[in-house]
Parts: structure tokens; C-alpha cells; sequence
């Protein structure tokens, strides 16, 4: 399957938002709308949840073939505070482990007036082949391609670097980790390609190198102390073991802290205001060290919220379309 989504099939003709398949393609004024009205949802620690009636009357279904927690977490949580009526498809339960075609669940329930699916798939193409199987009327949102893409991650992530930073332009982020398999890396480079003229440092250990073809720019090594030297945001990547056929080379766990771990020493060596930032799931003492993910600096938490606000603001935006 192609996972060539241009900007066009995303967009409607009046450049509202119809699909959201990856962030590539994406304005920088459309993406910091976006990031405005995910702001605009949130609300002070202690306060009632944000919550609009934007898609009262409509089905959001949560289609994850993929195990997640927080994605799938937050997108039932924004499509509930949009006022939606939410169906959740557990993979075990689907019929599609019993031979059921993607096509034939899709159309089963664009048939019971879903309007919106969320789709996470371990396959590579799979949300923009959706997009090209559904009526006018649908919508489809990325939350996790395969190695390809994760589009909201990659906004939440854009949403807190902005916050703390006041700008996406001019930094230095390194990344650190499983870069090879990571789309949450893919898809924050797209974003900081698109915002700013931004240094994007890639690090990982040998054999989870990444592509150089997809991160133009980048500076990619396997030297961490190098790469976070002077760095205004870090952001720490877990090993996807799921993702690698052959383990036997990969560290052990207290290897892996002492070499690529992100510790308080290692910290140190970024600039006395860098941020750091996880994706999760998150090993503890071993992609990062437990007083590092807990510091003063770590903003994990913070992502974990914009996430909810992000997914709200981007469902928000495909209604939108429908409406103009």
C-alpha cells in the first residue's frame, strides 16, 4: 500500500481539514491554529474539564488493531468531551481475526453512521487506504502508522515545546533512542521541518540508525553526550522489542542506561533550561533514569495533557470541514 498522502487528500478544497494522516504537508499557520485551539480547551489544574457540543450527533469509532493506553485513552476522552458518541473496537474482539477484510469492517460501520474513525495499525499505509475506501462525508485520523507516522503525537509534541519554549524556531531538540523504528520521531521532525529553521539531533545505538533519507537535515550519530550538548529539548525514545526481528544483538537493560540512558549527569551537558520530554510507554532506568523523568525539567506529564486538548482541537477541525 502507498503511504504517500500529499497535503490535497488531507485537505478539503477550501483547506479545511478532512483527514489527518501525517503532518507533512501541513502549513505552518494551519498547524499553529491547530496548536491555538488545543490551548483554547485547556483548563487550570483543580477545573472542570473543557468540554463543546461540536460533535453532539455524531460516532467517533476507535479502530485500534495496535495496543496503545494513551492514545486510545485520549482520543475517547476528546471525542466524549466534544459531546460524540464513541465506539470502541477491541481487536481481539473484532471479526477481523476471523477473516473479516479491513474494507468489510470499515463499511460495516460507515453503514451504522460512524462518522469519524480513529484508525492504529501495525501496517505501514493502512489509514490512507482507508481514506480512499470511505464516503464523503468520513473522516479519518492517524493515531499510530506502523514505523510511518503518528501525526497527534507529533502536534502535542510541537503544542509542549511551544509552551515551554515560546517558539518553535531556532532550537536544537535531540532525540534520543530507537530512531529506526520510531514514528513518533518521523512525525516530530515533519512538524519542527515545517515550523522553524530548527536543529534536529539524532541519536541511537548502531543498528537503530535511521534512514537518511527520511530526516533531510538532520545531524545523525551515536554519540548521546555529543548530541546533547547545548540541546533545548530532549526528548528520550523507548527500544521497540516488538518491532525488531533479531533481539540477540540489543543490550541488556543496565547496558543500555549506562550507554544511551538519559541520566541527571548526561542532563547536565544541555543548556540549564532544557526540557525534557517521553512519548511513553516509559522504562524507567533504562531509556531514562527516575529522578530525570520526575526532575524539574521533565515536561512528560505536560505532553500527556496536551494530548487530550490536541485530539480535541484536531476532531474539532474535521467537524469543522463538514460544516464550511
Amino acid at each position: 500500500m502507498s503511504t504517500d498522502t500529499t497535503s490535497s487528500s488531507q485537505l478539503t478544497e477550501n483547506g479545511k481539514l478532512r483527514h489527518l494522516i501525517r503532518i507533512a504537508g501541513l502549513s505552518r499557520d494551519f498547524i499553529s491554529r491547530l496548536l491555538d485551539k488545543a490551548e483554547s480547551y485547556q483548563v487550570p489544574v483543580g477545573k472542570p474539564p473543557a468540554r463543546d457540543t461540536v460533535l453532539k450527533g455524531h460516532t467517533v469509532a476507535n479502530l485500534f488493531f495496535e495496543p496503545s493506553t494513551r492514545t486510545r485513552a485520549s482520543f475517547e476522552l476528546a471525542a466524549k468531551r466534544l459531546s460524540a458518541d464513541v465506539l470502541n473496537l477491541d481487536v481481539n474482539m473484532s471479526s477481523r481475526i476471523k477473516g473479516e477484510s479491513l474494507l468489510d469492517t470499515i463499511y460495516t460501520l460507515q453503514a451504522m453512521q460512524c462518522d469519524i474513525f480513529v484508525v492504529r495499525d501495525a501496517s505501514a499505509g493502512i489509514p490512507d487506504f482507508i481514506t480512499t475506501n470511505v464516503q464523503p462525508n468520513v473522516s479519518v485520523l492517524n493515531a499510530g502508522e506502523a514505523d510511518v507516522s503518528h501525526p497527534t503525537q507529533g502536534l502535542l509534541d510541537l503544542l509542549t515545546i511551544r509552551q515551554n519554549k515560546q517558539a518553535l524556531d531556532g532550537l536544537v531538540v535531540t532525540v534520543v533512542g530507537d530512531i529506526a523504528h520510531s514514528r513518533v520521531a518521523r512525525s516530530l521532525s515533519e512538524g519542527l521541518g515545517i515550523m522553524g529553521n530548527n536543529e534536529l539531533r539524532l541519536v541511537a545505538p548502531k543498528g537503530l540508525d535511521p534512514d537518511p533519507d527520511l530526516y533531510p537535515g538532520a545531524i545523525i550519530g551515536n554519540d548521546i553526550d555529543k548530541a546533547i550538548k547545548g540541546a533545548d529539548v530532549i526528548m528520550a525514545l523507548r527500544i521497540q522489542r516488538e518491532r525488531i526481528k533479531e533481539k540477540s544483538s540489543l543490550m541488556t537493560n543496565h547496558e543500555y542506561l549506562q550507554k544511551y540512558g538519559l541520566t541527571e549527569a548526561r542532563l547536565d551537558k544541555a543548556k540549564p533550561d532544557a526540557i525534557v520530554m517521553h512519548p511513553g510507554p516509559m522504562n524507567r532506568d533504562v531509556e531514562i533514569a527516575g529522578p530525570v523523568a520526575d526532575g524539574p525539567r521533565s515536561v512528560i506529564t505536560q505532553q500527556v495533557n496536551n494530548g487530550l486538548t490536541v485530539r480535541m482541537a484536531v476532531l474539532a477541525a474535521v467537524m469543522e470541514a463538514r460544516t464550511t
